[in-house]
């Protein structure tokens, strides 16, 4: 069976002599892996388009079962060759990548997962900050697949908390601990109020609001390394699913 649709390339892996194995992010199948003939030859028919970040339209042929598709056509539509041409941006870029790889069923059709990549990609700008990009998109991607960090109230006692209270963030139970039901022993990350202000007011932000406001550094930092601290945690735990292995794949 032939399908076609539009995906950005997560990564390319090498298969063989000349052949890759290439995982995209696409919104009508979701995370796919296609095996890609003969890429790595000078000649090859692909071109760049199976460079990392690459969106572009690709045809891919497979029995619906199959582990591995193949790769019949991929056409360039935005190659993002300056995100990786740029070192800050790329090694950024491939700590999302990991992330979405991590968190993401494969072949789960999801349309808002890729709709969200690809405002990132466009919107980035090589050689700036972009800080809030990336936060934007962490707390909305973990918002779209049910783990975003509780803060609006107690996880243990649901006790709600104000835009006056800071708190301690207790990293294995993702949420908010009061000091009545503090747990004793947990790692935790103490987040100030001027933080928490700043958080319940950025989870309602869209895109515009980031190109109009400019936040406080420290208050961006702080929120940044909980929200890192708490993707760190999860992608700790054993994966839900080998990706591939070379051995075990089959190639239609």
């Amino acid at each position: 069976m032939l399908s076609r649709t539009e995906g950005i390339v997560l990564r390319s892996s090498v298969y063989g002599e000349a052949d890759l194995i290439v995982t995209y992010l696409t919104g009508d199948h979701g995370i796919i892996s296609v095996f890609a003939k003969s890429p790595r030859k000078v000649k090859s028919r692909f071109g760049s388009s199976l460079e990392p970040l690459t969106h572009s339209r690709i045809s891919y042929f497979g029995k619906e079962d199959a582990n591995l598709p193949r790769l019949t056509q991929s056409d360039i539509i935005t190659p993002f060759h300056v995100l990786r041409e740029d070192y800050n941006s790329f090694i950024r870029l491939c700590g999302i990548i990991e992330m979405m790889i991590h968190f993401l069923p494969e072949r789960d059709p999801n349309a808002g997962m890729f709709a969200l990549l690809h405002s990132l990609l466009a919107r980035i700008r090589p050689g700036e900050c972009n800080t809030l990009y990336y936060l934007y998109f962490k707390v909305r991607f973990l918002g779209m697949s049910g783990y975003l960090p509780k803060l609006d109230a107690c996880g243990r006692c649901s006790k709600k908390s104000t835009d006056g209270d800071g708190g301690k963030f207790y990293i294995s139970h993702g949420a908010l601990i009061c000091d009545s039901c503090k747990a004793d022993g947990a790692s935790a990350v103490t987040l100030s109020r001027a933080a928490l202000r700043f958080y319940m007011s950025f989870v309602k932000w869209n895109l515009s609001n980031i190109d109009r406001v400019s936040a406080p550094e420290p208050l961006v930092s702080e929120i940044s390394d909980l929200i890192d601290a708490h993707i760190k945690y999860i992608m700790a735990r054993p994966l839900k699913s080998a990706l591939f292995t070379e051995k075990k794949e089959r190639v239609h």
